[in-house]
């Protein structure tokens, strides 16, 4: 059996959800520290700050824990990462986040790190990062570890900062000049546990579960049936995975149609539906999935 840690906080939701899509639901409430999950493989499921999960995995309090790459980094912690599950905090979708480095809007003369002054005062919540960065860029500065808010910091020469789309850090007066790392949710575990077979075998079950969540989001089963004129032009506007599945429909000897499937992104079906029609398709049926597995 193995133990879990999961990240509480902006990520908390998204990863409740997650579990529960995958059919792993998390049993908690606002005042547990300790939920569970309904699963022979599932010994024990903390919620801890992501900040706090690299380390608690790497020492072996855990065996899998969710958490991003900017924390593992953060905190130099030597894990397996075994997954990419790169979920939005405020919604169900892919993407990344970005550590970067900005300064006052209105300081012109630098336009890159490399133009920061030595000793200039830095806010972060990555100490070590930032400390990292500009040691290879040979710049002493002065680090000021931030609790929170670092964008108020107004201060501070420059702030390392987490950001998705840099509005948070323009609508308070800071430009950013550098990329330090970009960051997304990973699935991560224990080396001692990686390494134990029985361990491994339910990891690998649990981990093949959440990627197919993550793999099915914003993607539909679109299902038609085609007459046999009409199926090499249906079949050509057709994105898919691999191939779209085909099949001959029972009884049409004589005017032959064909049962066609496909997966489509789930943007694309607006626009892709009507034109499928007026290329011959009929019967089509749009499907939501909840899971692709590879």
């Amino acid at each position: 059996m193995i133990s879990i840690a999961i990240p509480k906080g902006s990520l908390e939701a998204q990863t409740l959800l997650l579990f529960k899509q995958a059919d792993l639901e998390i049993k908690v409430t606002s005042r547990e520290y300790s939920p569970r999950i309904e699963d022979a493989r599932i010994e024990k499921v903390k919620i801890l700050r992501p900040q706090e999960i690299p380390e608690y995995v790497d020492k072996g309090y855990f065996d899998v824990g969710i958490t991003g790459k900017d924390w593992i980094e953060e905190r130099g912690a030597d894990v397996v990462e075994i997954a990419d599950l790169s979920y939005s905090k405020t919604a169900e979708k892919e993407g990344t986040v970005k550590i970067v480095l900005a300064v006052q809007a209105d300081r012109a003369d630098i336009k890159e790190a490399k133009d920061v002054e030595p000793e200039s005062k830095i806010s972060t919540e990555y100490p070590n990062l930032t400390k990292s960065f500009f040691d290879k860029l040979g710049i002493p500065v002065q680090i000021f570890f931030s609790y929170g808010a670092t964008e108020a910091k107004d201060m501070m020469d420059g702030i390392v900062e987490l950001t998705e789309t840099g509005e948070t850090l323009r609508k308070n007066n800071w430009r950013i000049i550098d990329t330090i790392l970009e960051s997304s949710t990973k699935l991560i575990v224990n080396r001692d546990s990686w390494s134990d077979a029985e361990k491994r075998r339910e990891i690998e079950e649990i981990r093949t579960l959440l990627s197919g969540v993550i793999e099915a989001r914003g993607k539909v089963l679109l299902s038609m049936n085609v007459a046999e004129d009409k199926l090499k032009e249906v079949v050509s506007v057709l994105p898919a995975m691999k191939r779209p599945t085909i099949s001959q429909l029972y009884g049409n000897d004589q005017h032959r149609y064909y049962a066609v499937e496909t997966v489509v992104s789930k943007r694309e079906v607006n626009v892709l539906i009507p034109r499928l029609k007026s290329m011959g398709a009929g019967d089509i049926i749009e499907i939501d999935i909840t899971k692709i597995v590879r």
